[in-house]
């Protein structure tokens, strides 16, 4: 491989709490064994290819801030490939196991659908070149359906059924594609699946659109043997007033609607959970009582803003709270945690870039051994154990299961004359012990 912006950057090692290189890892120790197996395997970390590679740090108030080298003028294939190439020593650098893609991230789009598949299944062809000399696998694919003029409108949810077909299309190659670079999931972001106004909107025939859309999708997993999990992103808004998988509650509701509730799950962002009026630890534990939870997008917003940021994460409690919920979960399973996170447009430099990441897998790393300590202690479960102790008794698991009628309660509650009294939930006592763990 020729060299690339990143050729001259060491590979980040891990030297403890005590080290001051603040291009070392602190407390991300990737062999390290918590609850049974290597952290590396809990926190399964990937980088964007679109936030690392593509944003250039242009905003609606100003251009480019961000020049890297495959931004320049030149042949659209060869650009991608130099692009691929500081991707995979972006890689070597920070020692993370995997990445995630768009197709529009890793190839140029053409001037017809075949040109835009053919270049596309060029770079693919390319990535998998690389990922054989490399140690970084795929987490999960997908597909852009929001960028171009097109899908103004929705994608799957667009009025024109030519839209719809042209996403079927794209999604059909971009699943080739994913399965083709053993990928471990694949993700559907409907950056346009809502509307702008209701004055323009069918709801019901958007919803159905959608409905059908997924279905097909997941026929097309079990047609071609994909193995990895169906995932939906949820978020509540922006660009559109009102997107249709506003939260995973929402997503749940309209999984069970077309019955494939137990075919996808949901990939869930923290940015996306505030959007939507929730803590991302909310929606973690969400997703995980109804059985949906799949991988995370790493981030977080800005309290003062009102949009999607996508800073890199820096709070030390919302994270482990979130861990703490994903270890209850079960787990990430085939899912990881994927810094969909940029760099400041005034943070340009390749440095920049490297020391976010670093900041971020720390910060992740240091949240997950703080859960898993909460866990192993036993004395904040222990307290939650206590507040619901009475739903173990036989009267009232009889009522839990369906064992007794709504009057059947009433007659044993009159009989027995109960007069239950408030008890204290201990907010501030769990909020002491929480923070005396947390940050000590």
């Amino acid at each position: 491989m020729s060299d690339t912006v990143f050729s001259n950057f060491p590979a980040v090692k891990f030297e403890g709490v005590e080290s001051t290189n603040p291009m070392a890892y602190q407390y991300y120790d990737a062999d390290r064994v918590v609850m049974g197996k290597p952290l590396g395997e809990h926190l399964r970390f990937a980088v964007a290819y679109w936030h690392s590679f593509a944003m250039n740090g242009s905003d609606p108030f100003g251009g480019p801030t961000i020049n890297r080298p495959w931004m320049t003028a030149g042949d659209p294939i060869a650009q991608a490939k130099v692009k691929a190439d500081a991707a995979f020593d972006f890689f070597r650098v920070l020692g993370l196991p995997f990445f995630c893609f768009h197709d529009a991230d890793i190839a140029p789009a053409g001037d017809t659908l075949k040109e835009t598949l053919g270049n596309f299944h060029t770079i693919v062809d390319y990535l998998q070149e690389k990922m054989a000399k490399s140690s970084t696998k795929l987490l999960w694919g997908t597909a852009n359906l929001f960028s171009h003029p097109r899908f103004m409108a929705g994608a799957s949810t667009n009025p024109d059924p030519e839209v719809f077909a042209w996403c079927a299309t794209t999604v059909k190659h971009c699943m080739d594609a994913t399965k083709q670079l053993g990928g471990s999931n694949y993700v559907l972001w409907g950056g346009r699946e809502g509307y702008e106004t209701l004055l323009n909107t069918n709801m019901k025939q958007e919803l159905e659109q959608m409905g059908r859309f997924l279905s097909l999708v997941v026929e097309y997993k079990h047609k071609i043997g994909f193995e990895g999990q169906i995932l939906i992103e949820p978020k509540p808004k922006e660009p559109t007033a009102h997107q249709y998988d506003f939260d995973a509650a929402t997503v749940y509701g309209f999984l069970k609607k077309y019955g494939l509730e137990n075919e996808v799950r949901v990939n869930l962002e923290a940015n996306h959970a505030t959007l939507a009026g929730h803590s991302f630890e909310h929606e973690i534990a969400t997703a995980g009582a109804l059985g949906i939870l799949g991988s995370l997008d790493i981030n977080r917003g800005d309290a003062l803003l009102g949009w999607d940021t996508d800073q890199f994460p820096n709070d030390l409690w919302t994270m482990t709270m979130s861990m703490y919920h994903v270890i209850k979960a079960g787990g990430l399973g085939k899912g990881g945690c994927n810094f969909d996170a940029k760099v400041r447009r005034q943070s340009f430099t390749e440095e920049d870039l490297v020391a976010a990441h670093v900041g971020g897998v720390d910060m992740c790393a240091r949240a997950f051994l703080s859960a898993a300590k909460l866990i192993e202690e036993g004395t904040y479960d222990a307290l939650l154990t206590e507040r619901y102790a009475g739903w173990k008794t036989p009267e009232a698991q009889a009522m839990l299961s369906g064992k007794v009628s709504l009057d059947e309660i009433a007659a044993k509650s009159e009989a027995a004359a109960i007069n239950p009294q408030p008890r204290s939930g201990k907010q501030e006592q769990i909020e002491n012990l929480l923070a005396r763990r947390i940050y000590s």
